[in-house]
């Protein structure tokens, strides 16, 4: 599916950019694509409409907080065994790796937010090139951060 992706139309530059900042002095957020939610705080990624239109995906995210403090993780995602991630959210959203990153100096420290999206985005990518990315960056850049870890389900 992704081997002969080309640009969309008016898109003629990379879609990424140069990582400038010192790895040691940058603030690093996170994007988890394993729909995660805070329970009873969030709406639910829509797992309805994926179970009728098994090509299409949720485009919206959840913004979440990089301390949980005791708060509950949700998760929609039809395409992955919830289990192991709902025992212990770092499988998906590795936040103790980057703290253990910031106290050993790896990293400058962590944005106070990650977002979480519902992967397996086959068809219909318009709301997630004209919405849900920009708003993502738009966070981020908010939030002052360098870099952005992509943690895949």
């Amino acid at each position: 599916m992704y081997a002969s992706a080309a640009p969309i139309d008016g898109e003629s530059e990379p879609v990424w950019a140069p990582f400038e900042s010192r790895l040691a002095a940058a603030k690093i957020g996170m994007v988890t694509s394993a729909g995660l939610y805070l329970e009873g705080e969030q709406e639910v990624f829509d797992g309805e409409r994926e179970r009728r239109e098994p090509t299409w995906g949720d485009p919206t995210h959840r913004v979440l907080p990089h301390h949980l403090g005791g708060r509950k993780i949700g998760m929609m995602h039809l395409h992955v065994n919830p289990a192991d991630i709902l025992d212990d959210h770092n499988v998906a959203m590795p936040t103790d790796v980057l703290d253990e990153f910031t106290a050993s100096g790896v990293i400058g420290g962590t944005t106070g937010s990650h977002v979480s999206v519902m992967g397996y985005q086959a068809s219909g990518l318009d709301v997630w090139r004209n919405e849900t990315a920009p708003a993502i960056v738009s966070l981020f850049k908010d939030e002052g951060a360098d870099g952005v870890v992509l943690a895949p389900v």
